[in-house]
């Protein structure tokens, strides 16, 4: 643990037991939870992530901010007060100082999940799909802080993959360029969030759980730091039909570019867009991707955990 931190890191009781007794645990954010879902679904969905991890061995940390401290594990009163409160910052790695010296409430990026998982020494986080490079780039560089985090930052990123409103060749191209590994579970296939493949391949492809962990034990051996994205792919019974999803988010792009969305904006009004557009099907899909990045996800901690 970097020297200092421990004034601005709280552990929840349930995380400081896990860690007393050696047990497996699994970093989440809550971003999803505060900008990602509306309420009560997003509470209700953070709950039952929690409850997967459980039932498989290892124990939840959702990671936020709250009153300026670095929270890893949340109880019932504060998962409830994320999901309802209007003033959540949404933070990554640049807004760290700022909330945490002012005192002010945050949900936490894969980035600065990422980063406060690693102070607490976590070595497996689950999301739902990872930030990368938008589309018109080139002009805009709008690129994610979660890729640049990758390169940084030692933690295994359990996803279903990156949202397909993104570029996802340049996604993995700016991936190749810092090092790291993209490993698909159980597909050669890149998936694109919302379906289980994409024109795009993986680096790598492993049968389960504890070939990745065994994987990601010798990286990090080897002192080559940086994360490691697990690209799982949603479940083909809840995914959405490649073509139809490509015709939905162009036209949502559109509709962005014709209202001048911008920067932080892009990305929630294009998923508000496409939830209109699927009739609710996208948020639905979205949950169920969460739940079995959950699955893997605690799969893995626990394998990690005892190579």
């Amino acid at each position: 643990m970097l020297k200092n931190i421990e004034k601005y890191l709280s552990l929840s009781p349930e995380v400081k037991k896990a860690k007393a007794e050696g047990k497996a645990i699994v970093a989440l954010e809550s971003t999803i939870i505060s900008h990602g879902m509306p309420y009560p679904q997003n509470v209700e969905t953070a709950r039952e992530v929690e409850r997967i991890i459980r039932e498989a061995g290892a124990v939840p940390a959702t990671i936020a901010i709250l009153n300026g401290q670095l929270k890893v594990g949340l109880t019932e009163e504060e998962l409830e007060f994320l999901g309802q409160a209007k003033d959540v910052a949404k933070v990554s790695r640049r807004d760290l100082p700022y909330i945490v010296a002012e005192k002010k409430n945050g949900a936490t990026t894969v980035a600065s999940t990422m980063i406060i998982a690693e102070m607490a020494d976590i070595k497996v986080f689950v999301t739902g799909g990872i930030g990368g490079v938008h589309r018109g780039a080139e002009e805009s560089f709008d690129i994610s802080a979660d890729l640049i985090e990758l390169a940084n930052t030692s933690v295994a990123v359990i996803c279903a993959g990156a949202k397909s409103i993104l570029d996802l060749g340049l996604t993995l191209e700016v991936l190749e360029t810092h090092g790291v590994p993209v490993i698909g579970y159980n597909t050669e296939d890149f998936p694109a969030f919302y379906t289980s493949k994409s024109e795009f391949s993986v680096d790598f492809s492993v049968k389960d759980t504890e070939e990745l962990a065994n994987i990601l034990k010798t990286k990090w051996q080897l002192g080559l730091k940086g994360g490691v994205v697990v690209a799982n792919p949603i479940p083909e019974e809840h995914a959405m039909e490649e073509e139809k999803m490509n015709d939905i988010i162009e036209k949502a792009l559109d509709k962005a570019r014709a209202e001048g969305i911008t920067g932080k904006k892009v990305t929630p009004f294009l998923l508000a867009t496409i939830k209109e557009m699927t009739k609710g099907r996208s948020l639905d899909a979205n949950i169920q991707l969460v739940y079995n990045n959950a699955r893997v996800g605690a799969k893995l901690a626990v394998d990690y955990n005892i190579i």
